[in-house]
């Protein structure tokens, strides 16, 4: 039976599993790519954020650098007229008032100046800027002192930081050397800034509560620092990643790395001082510089989250949605094809005979139409056994008709075994008359076929005292012939074969006859029937 007999086709359960996992892939994917375009928006916000703080450090720096170049190269200027006064005039201990006038005047120019001094050879103060001269006092020990006594260097020294002996106040040291006349080391001037001038500058900076401002010699001690810490003045930091392993490999940088005098990890902008044996470094707290940067990270993410999750629920009761669908559907899908399965039995029941399981009736005449217009197409030959129970009325009589419908069903397994072929029909025609129908069969085919079943029928040996062999047997009607158009009909196959089945009844029963072969063809095939 065609699987569209219904006008639905067989049905398969249909290939929508794959929409559940489309649309989970799909959730997932608007899921993955809201997370992932956060991620990626928060990296390059923060990389943007490292970036603009570098710059801000950067500047900084510069800053605080070109500061401490100014403030060293005043007290500097300063000096160098000194030296080039006391070199030439060489009048030092004939014109002290006039060089002390000179020193209390410079100071007050210059805000940044703590003090001048002047040192004669031995360390003794020969002059300085100070309201009133102390008596007595000798330098002789400083650092800057025994620098210049033991370097005939012209150029400008800058010490460590240091108490001044005459305020105790912390200041930075700028001196020269000056020689006398002949060429020998004649004293030392001396220029001191005050620390709080740095620091007063450095404050000005806002670069939060861990970012830090120093500026240190570039041997690797410390002058000043903000924040500010009276043990770190001039200590040797040398061994600090700035100096050991920044500086060295470049002048001017912006680095990000972990102090190790506070633990404190900061975006350092350093740079040395062309002119000057200086460093000055600006940092700035990494984690004060990303706190705006990780609240809005904190929001933005939490927002994304609060949506992922939305899409997700949402995601999660749409595949629920779409599995009740696909499950409805299958119910739908079972429904219709134990639907077509029970028409298709119907449908085979109603084509078949219910007692002996051959075709029924209806069944025979269609498929003698069908077959019919098949040869005439093909111009192939048709053929049609026409098969009676002999007295199958006596047989009735004799044993009632329940006996006669186990010998009916028995009769027909033997004709329907014998039929080999597909397209080949078996039928109840009507009460005990059966009928074959063989496709492409020609009459002496036919004739074997038929003769095989009245054999097989009368070896069932089946006890039948009203018939003359005293058991079952069956008389046979073979007729086949090639349907021409126009000039045969259906029918006429099953007159022929009717009237080859009456032949045989009357020439004696049990027997196979055929009106197209004669008695002596028949003979000579060796069939054993009588025509």
């Amino acid at each position: 039976m065609s699987e569209r007999r219904f006008g639905l086709p067989f049905a398969r359960l249909p290939p929508r599993l794959p929409v559940m996992y489309l649309a989970i892939f799909f959730v997932v994917l608007v899921c993955s790519s809201l997370i992932g375009v956060q991620v990626w928006l928060t990296a390059h916000a923060r990389s943007v954020q490292l970036s603009e703080s570098k710059i801000a450090a950067a500047n900084l720096a510069e800053a605080v650098g070109q500061h401490a170049y100014d403030t060293i190269k005043e007290a500097d200027t300063v000096l160098v007229g000194l030296v080039e006064r006391l070199e030439n005039d060489g009048k030092l201990e004939l014109e002290l008032d006039r060089f002390h006038k000179l020193l209390v005047q410079r100071v007050a120019e210059l805000p940044q100046l703590h003090g001048i001094f002047v040192y004669g050879d031995d360390g003794r103060w020969l002059v300085n800027s100070q309201q009133v001269l102390l008596k007595g006092k000798n330098n002789s020990d400083r650092e800057y002192f025994i620098y210049h006594r033991e370097h005939a260097d012209r150029g400008v020294h800058i010490g460590p930081p240091l108490r001044s002996k005459s305020t105790g106040d912390w200041i930075i040291t700028v001196s020269r050397r000056f020689n006398l006349p002949d060429g020998a080391f004649g004293g030392v001037v001396l220029a001191t800034i005050n620390m709080d001038y740095f620091q007063k500058f450095f404050q000005r900076f806002k670069i939060g509560e861990d970012g830090a401002i120093q500026l240190a010699l570039d041997e690797g001690i410390m002058l000043v620092r903000r924040p500010f810490n009276e043990k770190s003045l001039g200590r040797d930091i040398s061994k600090l990643p700035l100096f050991h392993d920044y500086l060295p490999k470049a002048p001017v940088d912006t680095v990000i790395f972990t102090s190790a005098q506070d633990g404190v990890t900061r975006i350092n902008s350093y740079r040395r001082l062309e002119q000057y044996p200086l460093v000055v470094s600006a940092a700035l707290s990494k984690d004060e510089v990303l706190a705006q940067w990780r609240a809005d990270a904190y929001l933005s993410s939490g927002g994304v989250v609060i949506l992922v999750l939305g899409i997700g629920l949402l995601g999660i009761r749409l595949v629920r949605q779409i599995n009740l669908r696909i499950q409805a559907e299958a119910e739908l899908v079972r429904a219709r094809n134990s639907l077509v399965t029970l028409n298709q039995t119907l449908e085979r029941l109603a084509m078949q005979d219910g007692m002996t399981g051959l075709s029924n009736r209806r069944h025979f005449d269609a498929s003698l139409n069908n077959e019919f217009s098949r040869a005439m197409r093909g111009a192939s030959s048709l053929a049609l056994i026409m098969i009676d129970v002999d007295c199958f009325k006596q047989y009735n009589d004799i044993f009632g008709h329940a006996a006669g419908d186990e010998c009916l069903k028995a009769i027909s397994k033997v004709v329907a075994d014998n039929k080999h072929r597909p397209g080949d029909i078996a039928a109840r025609y009507g009460g005990e008359e059966l009928a074959v129908l063989l496709p492409g069969t020609d009459v002496a085919g036919a004739l074997a076929v038929a003769e095989h079943i009245r054999a097989a029928i009368e070896e069932l040996n089946i006890k039948h005292p009203g018939n003359a062999t005293g058991h079952v047997t069956v008389s046979a009607g073979v007729e086949a012939f090639a349907p021409v158009r126009f000039e045969t009909e259906p029918v006429d196959l099953v007159k022929a074969a009717d009237q080859a089945l009456y032949r045989a009844k009357s020439l004696g029963r049990n027997r196979v006859h055929s009106n197209i072969i004669d008695r002596e063809v028949r003979a000579a095939s060796g069939l054993g029937v009588a025509g």
